[in-house]
């Protein structure tokens, strides 16, 4: 069964879905073969020597790629008008974003491909291990701090010399999932003073075992969804959020807002007013900027000054390191390939009801199999 990694179709992605040390674990499965289009992992790091050294096999056309290919693995979603070209019965495993990309989950359907977004993998401890989205996020947030650092014109710890003392930078952290916690970890590794928010008062530990302040805020009742994704705020509960956290904004050098909705708008966290009372020279990033943002006025891929205040638009951190990157996603989906790979009939196993399978399989014969786009198409 032929494995195959294409070059990725947006150009602005910097992953790739393989590295070369799962090629050598892979290869070594009964029945497994794996091809990649030359310059797949350049943007990362990989070279096609470096593949070829792991056992796999480099195709210059991508179009005899997507034909022979039994499983395609990509990072990112293809084009529609390359589903033509893969043959009927191929797996598809990539991010599919399967909540805005109904023609293409269509198109999908109609060509017999056999979908999995990766992004709907169950966050349950025995899926952990597949986690994209988790993985991903960790390295967003901690090249967000990076980059934040690299703009603000002050340094993060204190220093104490002849001259005389600097304070510590102080930052505050806003949603304290996997991409907030590497941020609080990354701002204190640097010496900065951290603070950070959560709606779901469960994370407050773990805030306090980074060496962060947790702030706060009564909100009513809250907590997370079983997917342990934070619950959607009411008008109410997010107006009266904003109005407390002014005043810790308004006391910080650097604000990172995390706070992103899978299959949704992204909440508004920081308006305008909340901008205009911080102090001249601070920087807000805003990490959710691709799904609508949670900083009014938020640009993706811009650094504006509002008055003197920075804003940076900054989605997709962790492509700016794509090395590790690129090492984390192909983990997680050798992982998955692992786990429902059949020695047996050499090959994939993508049906029966695994709650893992029928959370991320989208499409399978012909059809929309998953039920919550089955009702939608």
């Amino acid at each position: 069964m032929l494995i195959a990694v294409p070059v990725e179709s947006a150009e602005y992605e910097t992953r790739v879905a393989l590295v070369p040390d799962s090629v050598r674990k892979i290869v070594k499965w009964e029945g497994a073969s794996v091809a990649l289009q030359s310059g797949a992992g350049l943007k990362s790091g990989y070279s096609d020597d470096m593949y070829k050294e792991a056992g796999c096999e480099i195709y210059s056309s991508r179009e005899d790629l997507l034909k022979k290919a039994d499983i395609l693995l990509m990072v990112g979603k293809p084009e529609a008008a390359e589903v033509s070209k893969m043959s009927s019965g191929t797996a598809l495993i990539c991010q599919l974003d399967p909540f805005n990309e109904k023609k293409l989950i269509s198109s999908l359907a109609s060509g017999g491909i056999t979908a999995v977004s990766l992004e709907m993998i169950p966050r349950s401890t025995i899926a952990q291990k597949m986690d994209v989205l988790s993985s991903q996020a960790s390295l967003a947030g901690y090249m967000a701090v990076i980059k934040a650092a690299e703009i603000q014109k002050k340094v993060f710890p204190m220093m104490m010399t002849p001259a005389g003392t600097i304070s510590p930078s102080r930052v505050f952290v806003i949603g304290a999932g996997v991409a907030g916690l590497q941020a609080i970890a990354t701002a204190k590794r640097l010496g900065a003073s951290v603070s950070a928010f959560d709606t779901r008062p469960v994370v407050e530990e773990q805030v306090h075992s980074l060496g962060a302040r947790f702030v706060k805020i009564d909100l009513g009742e809250m907590g997370q969804t079983e997917d342990g994704y934070a619950r959607e705020l009411t008008e109410e509960q997010l107006q009266k959020q904003r109005d407390l956290m002014t005043k810790v904004c308004s006391q910080s050098d650097m604000v990172i807002t995390t706070a992103k909705l899978f299959g949704r708008k992204a909440p508004v966290i920081i308006t305008s007013d909340m901008v205009g009372k911080m102090p001249a020279g601070s920087i807000l990033v805003d990490m959710a900027v691709d799904s609508g943002g949670n900083v009014e006025g938020s640009v993706p891929d811009e650094l504006v000054n509002v008055g003197g205040v920075n804003i940076l638009g900054y989605g997709k951190g962790e492509m700016s390191v794509p090395y590790h990157a690129s090492q984390m996603y192909s983990g997680n989906i050798t992982a998955f390939l692992e786990t429902f790979w059949s020695a047996e009939i050499k090959g994939l196993v993508l049906e029966g009801e695994d709650e893992i399978l029928t959370g991320c399989v989208i499409t399978r014969g012909n059809a929309i199999v998953h039920e919550r786009f089955k009702e939608e198409s």
